[in-house]
């Protein structure tokens, strides 16, 4: 028996590293591939979009891969593909100055499908777009896909009819731009059949930037195409930027060229390659198909607009189709740069979490320069509201600007802006113990922490926090509840990373002292349930956003572990304030009431009806706001599953006992990758993959019962106990289960 789960075990290592995925679901470690489950959702769309392009969140099919972006529009008969790239801006640091820009749109027309019915299904597991468009003896099949390993769009044409169709493809300049700030145009052809576009910003900013996308039917000379029934054409729409090569242009007219139809099917082979890897790194499976088509469509965008290390997508994704966006699509940081990547961590996604980091190290010495001139604090940092990449402030302040500024910046009375980016460093810290990353983002932390060390007053045996602000505007506030736990985060964060670092023991000293002596939250009473208050002298209550439970996440401040009585206010405080459909906070929401053990079923009913309240691509109906909330559904249903705040690991503590579920590879805090399932209201196992091999205590999820523990490289022995203590060693993995 023990050389069978051995040799089980050493399966499930294999698979995770050759992208074959697994979910365990009985004593014999049978198989399930990822295939079965996430192969069975697509994003249907049946009528055409009516709000791409936008200047805030489109409804139409999305494309990427964390570099080039595309939105689809039009009607059958003309196609549009909206191009964009995640590092091209107008870089220049002042309100309104800066904001990602539009590139250019590839339209492509065949007349004959006028008055087909719309029909595009998006294949997620794939990432296949598949338009069918079909009238009478007209037929047409349009298959798109971004390539995941190239920087390229890759459109195949069949006519799946009976007669013959024509048509071309066009390659323009997006007319949806604003001439506000001086740009450089270009755009042609070539005798070969090569279309190109290009634009740039050279004037009036303080980077440089330009982008260019060229474009060709392969095989042909001319962008005109005509296709007997059964036949086919490809074509590639190669984009760059100055960032990639200093000449773009010249580059991406060379690719296209040289491009071969052997080259675009290596292309997809490989597209199709990276998105099964993708989403062999975790997976869930619950008895509700909205609920886990919405889980996997957020994290299909998340991977389609996060990768590039030093351009993170923006409110809106990478989706840029039409000039400005609203709040110029920049990176806000009084939540909304920081609330998309949430729920990458514990699905262990780190590679889309990985950009979100750059800007926020980029902007360091401008954040000292506030702290200095705001704080006296020159070796703190003070984050204003809006930035961008390469360390622009997008809300820096201008003769546009008409609001009340702090020196230059733009603070609204929110000193808590660069703790709040911290959530994220802390998420990412705690669920890989990464040394390289740890050095990385280190000196942001330690920055962030030291601003906050010298910040806080002293007030009798405690420390406040004076001239502050909960919500946007609310000045010179006491103690708000959001600050008060995300400076926790920050000292307990700072603190633990200086220890694995073996640096800073004094400061170390300092923030422990500092955290131990905080101001405790404040308490209210409304209808009729004692409930937190937003601030000790200030605003009480807000009518909507959920800064009130945000202490509760994503700062992580409170949680089963926590005092009965405070986990009593948290409750109450969900039920009262009931935000679940919120237009800016039902990120946070969601998991704060799943952190505080909220009844598991209202979360699940409220979380199915957010579900069904969106576009066929995954956005919010009627919410401006955009790949914020794709951690919504992600983050909710992993917590749920599988618990690990304030180092306890839980695995289905808050979920409706009446369903089963099974999950594989949720990242845990201490490093661990957590598999498990629940069937018939009993957990039928749990294995952790121990990377760092660091101590894992857990609930036991048998109550009453003995455990036994195999291991793929030492004796299996048995354990017993409420709560569990496991020493692991690196790279270990255990298979535990009911004596």
């Amino acid at each position: 028996m023990l050389e069978k789960v051995r040799t089980n075990l050493l399966k499930i290592l294999v698979s995770i590293f050759t992208g074959i995925a697994i979910l365990v679901y009985d004593a014999n470690a049978q198989m399930y591939s990822p295939a079965q489950i996430i192969g069975k959702y697509k994003n249907l769309f049946s009528s055409p979009p009516s709000k791409t392009p936008g200047r805030v969140a489109v409804d139409g099919p999305l494309l990427g891969n964390g570099s080039v972006a595309v939105a689809l529009a039009g009607q059958p008969e003309q196609q549009v593909y909206y191009l964009a790239r995640n590092d091209f801006w107008r870089f220049k640091s002042g309100y309104d100055e800066s904001f990602p820009a539009v590139l250019g749109k590839l339209q492509i027309d065949i007349p004959l499908l006028k008055s087909a019915p719309y029909k595009i299904k998006q294949d997620l597991y794939n990432a296949v777009t598949i338009a069918d468009f079909a009238q009478g003896n007209v037929s047409a099949i349009i298959q798109s896909e971004v390539a995941a390993t190239k920087d390229w769009l890759i459109i195949g044409i069949k006519n799946n009819g009976k007669i013959s169709i024509g048509g071309k493809a066009t390659l323009l300049l997006n007319q949806l731009r604003e001439n506000k700030f001086p740009d450089s145009t270009s755009s042609g052809n070539d005798e070969q059949g090569v279309q190109w576009i290009r634009r740039g910003f050279f004037n009036d900013v303080s980077i440089q930037s330009q982008a260019a996308a060229a474009l060709k039917i392969i095989g042909k000379d001319s962008n005109e195409f005509w296709l007997r029934p059964g036949e086919e054409i490809k074509m590639v729409c190669v984009l760059s930027s100055n960032f990639k090569d200093s000449d773009c242009l010249q580059l991406v007219r060379q690719q296209v060229q040289q491009t071969s139809l052997q080259m675009v099917k290596r292309a997809l082979k490989e597209h199709q390659v990276w998105w099964h890897q993708f989403w062999n790194e975790s997976f869930v499976s619950i008895q509700d198909s909205i609920i886990e088509h919405q889980y996997y469509r957020s994290q299909y965008n998340m991977a389609s607009c996060s990768r590039d290390p030093k351009f993170p997508p923006g409110i809106f994704g990478s989706w840029i189709t039409h000039e400005i966006p609203n709040w110029n699509g920049d990176y806000h940081l009084n939540y909304n740069y920081t609330a998309p990547f949430y729920g990458l961590y514990s699905s262990n996604h780190l590679q889309q979490a990985m950009p979100y980091y750059q800007p926020l190290i980029d902007f360091v010495q401008r954040g000292k320069y506030y702290s200095t001139k705001i704080a006296q604090n020159p070796d703190g940092v003070l984050y204003p509201v809006g930035i961008g990449p390469l360390g622009i402030e997008t809300t820096r302040k201008n003769k546009l600007m008409n609001y009340k500024t702090e020196d230059e910046g733009l603070f609204f009375g929110q000193k808590s802006n660069a703790a709040y980016c911290a959530v994220n460093m802390s998420m990412h810290f705690y669920k890989t113990y990464d040394t390289l990353f740890t050095k990385q983002i280190y000196p942001f932390m330690r920055s962030v922490a030291i601003f906050w060390q010298h910040y806080l007053k002293k007030e009798g045996d405690r420390y406040i926090i004076e001239n502050d602000a909960i919500h946007e505007g609310t000045f010179g506030s006491m103690n708000p509840i959001l600050s008060l736990g995300l400076v926790r985060q920050v000292l307990k964060t700072a603190s633990d990373m200086s220890i694995l670092l073996n640096v800073d023991k004094q400061l170390r000293d300092n923030w422990k002292e500092k955290m131990d002596h905080l101001s405790g939250y404040t308490l209210q009473v409304r209808n009729g349930e004692t409930i937190f208050r937003y601030t000790e002298k200030g605003t009480d209550w807000w009518r909507d956003n959920t800064l009130g439970i945000q202490h509760i996440y994503p700062a992580g401040q409170i949680g089963l572990e926590s005092d009965s009585i405070l986990l009593q206010v948290a409750r109450n405080t969900i039920k009262v304030m009931n935000r679940w459909m919120d237009i800016n906070g039902s990120n946070s929401f969601f998991p704060a009431a799943v952190r505080v053990g909220y009844n598991a079923d209202t979360i699940f009913a409220k979380l199915r009806s957010y579900s069904l309240h969106t576009y066929p691509n995954g956005f919010q109906l009627g919410n401006p706001h955009g790949i914020e909330n794709c951690s919504t559904v992600p983050n909710t249903i992993n917590e749920m599953v599988c618990m690990s705040n304030q180092n306890v690991l839980r695995v289905f503590a808050v979920w409706p006992k009446e369903l089963n579920a099974g999950f594989s590879n949720i990242r845990c805090d201490g490093a661990f990758l957590v598999s498990s399932e629940l069937k018939n209201k009993e957990v039928k196992y749990l294995r952790v993959v121990s990377e760092k091999g660091l101590d894992c205590v857990f609930q036991n999820p048998w109550e009453g019962k003995a455990l036994i523990i195999k291991s793929n490289n030492r004796k299996a022995y048995k354990q017993s106990g409420e709560r569990i203590k496991l020493s692991t060693l690196k790279g270990e993995i255990l298979l535990i289960k009911p004596g």
